[in-house]
Formats: C-alpha cells, sequence, structure tokens
C-alpha cells in the first residue's frame, strides 16, 4: 500500500535509485552501491533524490583517487570553475547546494536547480598543508545511512 502524501512518480523514482550502471572502457563496470538504508527510504523531493545520488557517485569517484589527490567539482554556467568539496545539501523540494573552496582559496558555494545539476568530478592535487586527502564522500555517505537508519 503506498502512503497517501507520496505520487506514483515518487514510487517509481524509490524503485528507480537502487538500479544503476556503469560501463567503463577499464572493464571497472559497476554503478555507485545504494546503502540498504537508502533503497528503503523514499525521497520527499527531487533534491533530496539528486542529493543522495551525487553523494553515491562522489564516494564512488574517490575510492579511484590516489592518495595525493582529492575530488573536485567543476561546473558550467555562470560559476564556471571548480570547488574543492567540503559540503553538500539540499533544500526541498527542488535546490541542491555544494560548498568548498575555489582554485584560489576562496570560499564559494553554488546554489542549483534540480533541472540545471550538471557536475564535473576531478582528480585534482591534495594540497601540501593537508597530511591526509579530505574523503568528504565516504563521510557524506556514512551520514547519509545513518540517518537512513534513524528515520526508519
Amino acid at each position: 500500500m503506498m502512503d497517501s502524501n507520496h505520487t506514483t512518480a515518487d514510487a517509481m523514482e524509490a524503485a528507480a535509485l537502487p538500479k544503476a550502471c556503469e560501463l567503463r572502457a577499464d572493464g571497472r563496470d559497476h554503478a555507485p552501491a545504494v546503502p540498504e538504508g537508502v533503497k528503503k527510504h523514499v525521497p520527499q523531493s527531487p533534491a533530496e533524490w539528486a542529493y543522495q545520488r551525487v553523494i553515491l557517485y562522489l564516494k564512488h569517484f574517490e575510492e579511484s583517487l590516489a592518495d595525493d589527490q582529492e575530488a573536485a567539482m567543476g561546473f558550467t554556467g555562470g560559476f564556471g570553475g571548480q570547488l574543492r568539496i567540503q559540503g553538500i545539501g539540499f533544500h526541498a523540494p527542488d535546490i541542491i547546494t555544494f560548498t568548498g573552496v575555489d582554485e584560489q582559496g576562496r570560499q564559494a558555494q553554488t546554489i542549483q536547480h534540480v533541472n540545471q545539476l550538471n557536475i564535473l568530478l576531478r582528480a585534482v592535487p591534495k594540497p601540501s598543508s593537508h597530511p591526509e586527502p579530505e574523503r568528504i564522500g565516504f563521510r557524506l555517505a556514512r551520514a547519509l545511512e545513518e540517518r537512513e537508519t534513524t528515520e526508519a
């Protein structure tokens, strides 16, 4: 039985979340793993749904980085630069936010509508001031799983 607060589109999105495929020339043919808690949670908005998937892709991308690399995002449009990722958020129903540091070391934040979401993940050199690379995707994925567990 479907909760009366959820539409057919919500149910379709929830059913699609655990399904993903990624084929690569190097043979690493797999998409980011979707944690069980996330599979069971029906996102309440397009923003939350996009937020969850961006986190999973970011964590998956970070798994392939060397110890002297960190993840950064490139954006098209007005910002057009690159952002060393320090945080990701959403504001339901349709806004995704990214915070971090740009190429010049200045604090920056992008605020995007889910319909305009277009991200390029990049491997960038780890700053020499960081003893260990920051793996924000791992931290965000862990927090996402914990949030889903406490809401269940």
